[in-house]
């Protein structure tokens, strides 16, 4: 079972080698053992860059390009995206923590072993990605499109789902049952592969109906 909270930065097997980050973000850049403290970045460009175990504290994203980035291991605490274009980016053996991505793009992202903590997630687009082997523990994710998507074992355990949009996702393994609150405003059909509670059953069963065209009229 994925423990309810992330690692502390003095809990990360390479926190000896750190060294603060300095300078300007650049793109194809290559940041390996840094630790991001109270950087503010606002519409640079990191495209294609790789960041290999490194740390990010209290750290703002503005926009901002870093479509087709590389994400390595990376512990994310208290970071804040806006409106910023992660499209296409691959994320392996990281950890999110209080993370508030609001109108990001991450469209066509790779992820694998990745677990988010507390996290908002508000009008993110999130079509066409590969998730594997990620959690949201905790999480708030409102308005969130994940149509086209492949989601493969991947749970939502103490994490509110509001106005959903999963249209042709593929799912398998995916676990819903740990949702505290499931709102799916359409992709009904696509839930085939996942797994949802009794309560959760009930509260979609009027929408699974219309979806199924059924006409549910007591004598």
């Amino acid at each position: 079972m994925r423990a309810r909270t992330s690692r502390d930065l003095n809990e990360l097997p390479y926190l000896h080698r750190l060294t603060s980050f300095t300078g300007e973000m650049e793109r194809e850049g290559s940041y390996e053992w840094l630790h991001f403290e109270g950087c503010d970045f606002q519409d640079a460009d990191g495209g294609s860059s790789g960041f290999t175990e490194s740390a990010f504290s209290a750290v703002t994203f503005t926009r901002g390009r870093y479509r087709r980035s590389q994400f390595d291991d990376v512990w994310l605490h208290t970071v804040r995206m806006v409106g910023t274009d992660l499209s296409e980016t691959t994320w392996m053996d990281s950890e999110c923590d209080q993370v508030v991505l609001a109108g990001t793009e991450v469209s066509g992202s790779h992820m694998n072993r990745v677990t988010f903590y507390n996290c908002k997630f508000d009008s993110v687009n999130a079509r066409l990605t590969k998730l594997k082997n990620v959690s949201f523990v905790d999480c708030l994710l409102r308005d969130v499109d994940f149509g086209g998507a492949v989601l493969t074992n991947v749970s939502f355990p103490g994490s509110t789902v509001e106005r959903a949009h999963f249209d042709n996702a593929k799912m398998t393994k995916v676990d819903l049952r740990g949702a505290d609150g499931l709102n799916i405003a359409s992709g009904l059909e696509a839930l085939k592969g996942a797994m949802i509670n009794t309560y959760q059953l009930l509260e979609l069963a009027p929408a699974l109906a219309q979806v199924l065209g059924l006409t549910v009229k007591d004598e």
